[in-house]
């Protein structure tokens, strides 16, 4: 018989911000293989075609790297509430971009969006239910 430990909500909560983070970057890896993405990279002609555009979405994809590292060091009731608000945002984000993504060569990007999605759904059933001492 294998012996169970009990997780602590904590570091749940760390290694579902770490699954939400290896979607993102896999997805925006496997990007790489729609046809004229490069080339479109190359050229200019992308959907981050601008400084600002580039900035917004670094400010975006730095955030749940970010929640892996404060779910484990803020104070409790900080985390909980912290992540069921960034992660009700993630979902809501992850869906419209999974929705909206839907062609033939997309079709990775609309499965890891509804799997981010799935993910930080949990993260926010897991803070919502977070056992009081």
């Amino acid at each position: 018989m294998l012996e169970d430990y009990k997780v602590n909500i904590r570091v749940q909560l760390s290694a579902l911000w770490t699954s939400v983070m290896f979607c993102y970057i896999y997805g925006d890896y496997f990007e790489l293989y729609v046809p004229k993405k490069v080339e479109g990279l190359l050229n200019g002609q992308n959907m981050l075609g601008s400084p600002a555009k580039l900035f917004s979405a670094t400010i975006i994809l730095t955030v749940p790297a970010l929640m892996i590292f404060l779910s484990l060091v803020l104070k409790p009731k900080l985390t909980k509430w912290l992540n069921i608000s960034v992660a009700l945002f993630f979902t809501l984000f992850t869906l419209l971009v999974g929705i909206s993504s839907l062609s033939e060569w997309r079709m990775f990007y609309v499965f890891l969006s509804f799997t981010e999605s799935i993910l930080t759904s949990t993260i926010i059933i897991k803070a919502w239910s977070w056992a009081k001492k």
